[in-house]
């Protein structure tokens, strides 16, 4: 799932990024209101992440714009939590309202139910929590991959990587977004982290199938798409 913190404390946007990450989600990340609204209505998210005490804009300012052009699950993050603070989040369009200090595993499963809730009306693949492409399937829930029926034995960051690979198929994806995206990293040019996760995920993924879904863009990246009926 692609996700979008709103967060205007910058080592708990980080933190969130990163355990995120580690949950296979795609995460942006936005520090002001302007920011998040902007982003929330230029992209398509799965959920948002929004806390309520935002400098330029204010959570539910953001929210009650954000309610007036899209549907986009909220989950509220703030430190404010009387039952009337919560009542009113709830009231302006908020799907859950979560307070600091919170446990992230309990951040994780709301987040899989206010989803869940935004997707009722979806397509198949998306309600089984499932991936397609061709003959790849990638199951979000067990963070299981196979091919052709055959399970793709693959570490974590591989499967967050085949995960971002796939949430975005068919568009070339540079190595510094990569980086960012599964390492949490800023791109160095002296090294090769991507390149060699890479290469191991297409041994695993392309080299035992008759047709190859992992592209090398020279110059500008990778893209996961089936060209085999081009």
């Amino acid at each position: 799932m692609k996700i979008l913190v709103v967060e205007d404390e910058l080592k708990l946007a980080e933190y969130l990024r990163k355990g995120l990450n580690s949950e296979g989600f795609v995460v942006d990340l936005a520090h002001d209101g302007l920011e998040g609204l902007h982003l929330a209505l230029e992209c398509d998210y799965d959920a948002i992440v929004l806390d309520r005490m935002l400098p330029g804009l204010d959570g539910m300012a953001m929210l009650s714009a954000l309610r007036s052009k899209k549907t986009t699950p909220v989950l509220m993050l703030t430190a404010v939590g009387s039952v009337e603070d919560r009542v009113a989040g709830l009231k302006s369009g908020a799907d859950d309202y979560l307070v600091k200090p919170f446990a992230f595993s309990e951040l994780v499963a709301r987040l899989q139910v206010i989803t869940r809730r935004g997707t009722a009306t979806a397509d198949q693949t998306t309600q089984t929590g499932k991936l397609r492409l061709s003959d790849l399937e990638v199951d979000l829930v067990r963070r299981r991959a196979s091919r052709g029926g055959q399970a793709l034995v693959l570490t974590a960051k591989e499967f967050t990587l085949l995960t971002l690979l796939l949430r975005r198929q068919g568009e070339v994806l540079s190595r510094a977004v990569l980086a960012d995206q599964v390492w949490d990293m800023n791109f160095d040019s002296g090294t090769n982290v991507v390149e060699v996760a890479i290469r191991r995920l297409r041994t695993k993924l392309d080299v035992p199938f008759e047709h190859s879904l992992l592209h090398t863009e020279r110059g500008m990246g990778y893209v996961l798409e089936d060209r085999s009926t081009l």
